[in-house]
């Protein structure tokens, strides 16, 4: 298998846990700290540090020190392109489901 599906199956991969996928759709807003992330997931901070740790290795996210606060922002704008391509995708879907329910439904 050429590299480049590997490549591309390992960021899917990395894109695979609920609390990385809420914190890049969190950072599409802007840059924010880490006592803010903690709150708005509910989520023990060392449990959330996990996670940061993995999306800055997949270089998904930065960190940059404000003082003694760690800021997390995106990467890029592409990391938000695709947050917004997924949510798209995933509209579709739901959409199309839902007009199979109701075709089912009107069959009955």
């Amino acid at each position: 298998m050429p590299q480049l599906y590997q490549a591309k199956a390992e960021l899917f991969r990395m894109l695979g846990h609920p609390v990385r996928i809420r914190v890049l759709e969190i950072l599409q807003a802007g840059p924010t700290p880490v006592r803010d992330l903690v709150v708005a997931l509910d989520i023990e901070p060392s449990s959330l540090s996990q996670q940061l740790a993995q999306l800055r290795r997949a270089g998904l996210v930065t960190a940059a020190r404000e003082g003694s606060t760690v800021v997390y922002a995106l990467a890029g704008t592409d990391v938000a392109d695709l947050m917004r391509a997924a949510r798209r995708i995933l509209t579709e879907l739901i959409a199309d489901r839902g007009e199979l329910l109701a075709e089912l439904q009107a069959a009955d």
